[in-house]
């Protein structure tokens, strides 16, 4: 077991919520062995800042888990898919019951992936469905047999995108950074991608091509946008890369009105580290201390489990912190519905019938979009520095068309 993902039995983190878990959690049967759980997520390589996300709540739930006969197997993917492939391999052949996997589709396809072949229960999470669905082959109605998903799709970060730059006038020009990976080549799909949504609200989108992954020379691209006079960048990269091609983007002079990138700037990591030039920088949100959900294991609700992982770390709160927690909350709620949880066929059953209300929302598989994904709600936000608070930037949710029941805390506004 990797060593930071045991307990650090913290008092903070106990006050924030081990005492009513350990009331919350139902028991997964009567297996006279405790019942094995894999989880696979990426804690080292350019995908890390997921995995920080993970190895809090694993830590925190890992002692209840374990007190109610879960034992729970995690395994780093480094960020490289074939290496999640193959501890995905080793988990299923230690014979787990579950498997749970998080963070992007380098992790949760090649795992999703071994555990359909090898007719073992899984649940992931932290990529839009159709980066999940598509890429591995599923065909709507068809589907998968083992494997299921829960969060938002395209069409919804779609959605939350464009609702944000109707805020602001521009000339409607984007220019799009898509990597050469799971989640580049989804955004930048001609069939469920940004291309035709795009194309259908009369956007012109400037795409100058897939790139690699870490890359250190962003000019072609940056080229591409001046050229266009794009004032609206969107796309989807690792941290690493956007805080690359947002300083090269100002050393060649390149301004636009709104920047609105998926994943780099999920992370306050990212923000810090580029200074006064975050101010305004934009995103998705998929979950924030607003959000009006409560989490069935622990009661906590979201402000609780972000203030949670704020004293259990020193850091200010991320947004994979949910949907880490909410996996855990499905794993308990299935197990504990199973009528042998030792037993994957009816673990499956469990996992087919799931409804369940989580710090991220209502998850259930009943209603699609297509067989074997579940719908959660998602805004948009921009990061505004801050002025003598606890942290350089905040995130304002600007754009809540999509959720309503997720206050907005402002409108958007240009980037200076």
């Amino acid at each position: 077991m990797n060593e930071k993902l045991l307990l650090s039995r913290r008092s903070g983190l106990k006050a924030a919520g081990a005492a009513a878990m350990a009331a919350a959690l139902p028991r997964p049967g009567r297996a006279a062995a405790p019942v094995k759980v894999g989880y696979v997520s990426p804690e080292t390589g350019p995908l890390a800042p997921f995995g920080a996300a993970d190895a809090f709540v694993i830590s925190a739930l890992k002692p209840e888990l374990a007190a109610r006969g879960i034992m729970l197997e995690v395994r780093d993917s480094q960020s490289d898919p074939n290496r999640a492939a193959t501890v995905a391999n080793d988990l299923i052949n230690d014979n787990i019951s579950l498997m749970l996997v998080s963070s992007t589709p380098e992790t949760t396809n090649p795992v999703s992936d071994q555990c359909e072949l090898a007719g073992v229960p899984c649940i992931s999470t932290v990529s839009p469905w159709q980066a999940w669905f598509f890429n591995r082959g599923g065909v709507p109605g068809t589907g998968f047999t083992y494997t299921y998903h829960f969060f938002w799709g395209l069409e919804d970060v779609i959605a939350v995108y464009t609702g944000m730059w109707h805020q602001l006038s521009t000339d409607k020009t984007v220019g799009g950074l898509f990597p050469n990976d799971g989640d580049g080549n989804a955004w930048s799909n001609t069939v469920h991608g940004f291309p035709p949504a795009l194309d259908d609200q009369k956007f012109k989108l400037i795409n100058p091509g897939h790139f690699q992954d870490l890359s250190s020379d962003f000019s072609a691209q940056i080229n591409a946008f001046k050229a266009g006079n794009a004032d609206i960048v969107t796309g989807v990269v690792i941290p690493p890369d956007f805080v690359t091609f947002w300083t090269q983007a100002k050393q060649q002079g390149l301004h636009p009105k709104i920047v609105t990138i998926g994943k780099a700037l999920l992370f306050p990591e990212t923000l810090n580290g580029l200074g006064a030039s975050g101010n305004n920088l934009s995103t998705e949100v998929w979950w924030t201390p607003h959000h009006p959900f409560t989490s069935s294991l622990t009661k906590q609700s979201a402000r609780q489990l972000a203030a949670a992982y704020t004293q259990a770390t020193s850091k200010q709160w991320t947004q994979p912190i949910g949907f880490a927690h909410a996996l855990c909350e499905v794993a308990v709620d299935v197990l504990g519905r199973a009528s042998d949880p030792t037993d994957r066929e009816k673990v499956l059953a469990a996992v087919t019938s799931t409804n369940l209300n989580t710090i991220v929302g209502p998850i259930s598989w009943a209603h699609g979009p297509v067989k074997n994904v579940a719908k959660t709600p998602l805004v948009g936000g921009q990061w505004r520095a801050t002025s003598g608070g606890a942290y350089p930037y905040d995130l304002v949710i600007t754009e809540n068309t999509q959720a309503p029941m997720i206050p907005a805390g402002g409108r958007m506004e240009l980037l200076a």
